[in-house]
């Protein structure tokens, strides 16, 4: 049997319900973790100087963000993989020449390709981003992370290339149709927390995650336990090795539950 020491915990849809909340059972579920001395890491694709709150409301002080391109171990910096300019310059291409927005994002700004554009609006009210201003050129070297927005499914092709860029779903209702988020297949979630499990000497029969879309396909392969929350996108499926309850159901709490780690 395995001694698990350390829990990945992705943010929306997975700890962060509809309503944005985090329910009762999942805050227990962490303080039980964190009192038999696991490591609990936020791993989410937000930027992570948007969800301080999030992590004080947990007590977590540790995190994975932009669909793993930047980690923080207690306030220390762990990596810091930037995009290349060059994707980035041709990802800005194709969104202009097609009317796609996006927001891309740096180690503490959200950069918005159009503030005025109302998918822009709801994306940046949605996901409470506050700290946002306007693209420049000149932020291009340091973009960890890139949504993009009013771009149908026929046109994800546009952006991918096999064996170093995809393209996935944000798993959240208003935007789950037109709204992607780019994943680098070398650094992503899974890349992430390998790197973590390195620096804190943690194999991955030891690791647990969970989490609810194909951005956290990479991470649920990688560890000894990956949970898809019953919400989650239905091709996440086959990566996991369990299926908990939905966001709105204790999934968190539960899939701990199983495993004898909360009661």
């Amino acid at each position: 049997m395995s001694v698990y020491k350390i829990l990945f915990l992705d943010i929306d849809g997975t700890i962060l319900t509809p309503d944005d909340l985090i329910e009762e059972s999942t805050k227990e579920a962490v303080k039980q973790i964190k009192q038999k001395g696991l490591e609990v890491f936020l791993a989410t694709g937000r930027p992570l100087h948007e969800i301080q709150e999030i992590g004080e409301e947990l007590k977590i002080e540790s995190f994975i963000g932009y669909n793993g391109a930047y980690a923080i171990h207690k306030g220390r910096d762990v990596f810091n993989e930037p995009v290349e300019a060059t994707v980035v310059d041709r990802f800005l291409n194709t969104m202009k020449s097609r009317g796609h927005e996006g927001v891309l994002y740096t180690n503490g700004q959200n950069l918005l390709t159009n503030s005025e554009a109302p998918i822009v609006k709801r994306f940046v009210e949605h996901f409470h981003l506050r700290h946002n201003e306007e693209y420049k050129d000149t932020f291009k070297q340091d973009i960890l992370g890139i949504s993009i927005m009013n771009i149908s499914k026929e046109e994800v092709h546009l952006y991918e290339e096999e064996g170093v860029i995809h393209l996935s779903p944000i798993n959240v209702s208003e935007f789950k149709e037109h709204s992607y988020d780019v994943i680098r297949d070398k650094v992503n979630k899974g890349f992430a927390v390998q790197k973590v499990l390195d620096l804190l000497n943690i194999d991955k029969e030891s690791a647990i995650a969970f989490g609810d879309g194909m951005n956290d396909k990479e991470m649920l392969k990688l560890v000894g336990n990956g949970f898809a929350m019953g919400n989650a996108q239905e091709e996440l499926f086959q990566y996991a090795d369990h299926q908990t309850t939905d966001v709105t159901n204790s999934g968190v709490f539960n899939g701990l539950k199983a495993l004898g780690l909360v009661k």
